[in-house]
């Protein structure tokens, strides 16, 4: 009976030891998405199809709500090798300028656009991301952007003036939303719901997947329909780690990622009607913005990135020319 009992317990210690690491390489996906958030199901999809296509060579394991950190935290433990793998949006345009072009107002017109960007200058986004340590292994998204407050609701720039509004870390954000009228503060998006409800801050800007997975209309009471900027979301590594992965795990897990954008896309468009309609069932007041006004008031803005981001006059005319297929 003890030979028994000790074959069970070594079989038992066997099958932990296996499972534990069934996987060659496990590595650690953090973001700052809620559940049921946009970030979290494209992270959850880009998992899954590493984790089910790669013979059990890889277990990408998904860390979401910040419990990794925020966003610029993630940013320095990809450095560190601390996680593998981050899904930064707004904050890209803190690490390079570059990326502040899709901080300009209405420059991206749909989803369609940003594909003909993406594949027309990619390389571009790319050299940014690595002279900065960082490697893009393919894009998703955050979505079109739209503001809440508790003051009043926006209909032309001017209505901003005045009101807190918590932006994420992006330089170029802010200077929009100061030219606006507001008083735009960065925080990080898990402290956001707080400072809404305390007061702290009286609105924020966000796409619908976000604004419903943190349960902002919770504690907001109006919701502006301004789109003034569509983010994308980047999947991102350290340059350094990822290239010291096998190369087929790297080709691998790129094949995942321009996966991943396909899924995104589609549930995007798919949550865009869907949760503008939870939104405004929490008691929201919902208004469309007048755009062509807020389009007038960006000329400094584009003035500004021109003048100030070296090429950044020829990137502005590059994706404004890819606004129309042909």
């Amino acid at each position: 009976m003890k030979f028994i009992a000790r074959m069970l317990a070594t079989t038992a210690a066997i099958g932990i030891a296996s499972s534990a690491y069934a996987a060659d390489i496990t590595l650690k996906f953090g973001h700052v998405g809620n559940p049921g958030s946009l970030f979290e199901s494209s992270v959850n999809n880009f998992a899954e199809c590493a984790n089910s296509s790669m013979d059990g060579k890889v277990e990408v394991q998904t860390f979401g709500s910040s419990q990794l950190g925020n966003d610029k935290e993630l940013l320095q433990k990809l450095k560190l090798g601390q996680v593998d793998f981050s899904l930064p949006s707004s904050i890209m345009s803190s690490v390079d300028d570059k990326f502040g072009i899709f901080e300009m107002p209405y420059i991206i017109r749909d989803r369609d656009h940003m594909r003909r960007v993406q594949d027309a200058m990619m390389d571009t986004f790319q050299g940014a991301a690595e002279a900065n340590g960082y490697h893009i292994l393919g894009l998703a998204e955050n979505g079109f952007r739209h503001i809440t407050n508790n003051t009043r609701p926006i209909n032309v720039p001017d209505d901003l003036k005045g009101i807190k509004l918590r932006t994420p870390s992006g330089v170029w954000r802010v200077k929009m939303f100061q030219e606006y009228g507001a008083n735009p503060s960065p925080m990080a998006f898990s402290e956001v719901f707080t400072a809404l409800q305390t007061g702290t801050m009286d609105g924020q800007e966000n796409p619908y997947a976000q604004i419903a997975s943190a349960k902002f209309q919770e504690v907001q009471k109006y919701l502006s329909i301004t789109g003034h900027v569509y983010t994308p979301a980047y999947i991102v590594g350290s340059q350094k780690h990822f290239a010291a992965l096998p190369e087929d795990v790297q080709a691998g897990l790129i094949d995942c990622a321009n996966k991943t954008q396909d899924y995104t896309y589609e549930e995007a468009a798919r949550l865009e009607t869907e949760l503008l309609d939870v939104i405004k069932a929490a008691g929201v007041e919902v208004n469309e913005a007048d755009k062509d006004a807020f389009v007038a008031a960006s000329a400094p803005i584009y003035n500004a990135f021109a003048a100030e981001v070296e090429g950044g006059q020829e990137m502005i005319d590059q994706v404004l020319g890819l606004a129309n297929p042909g």
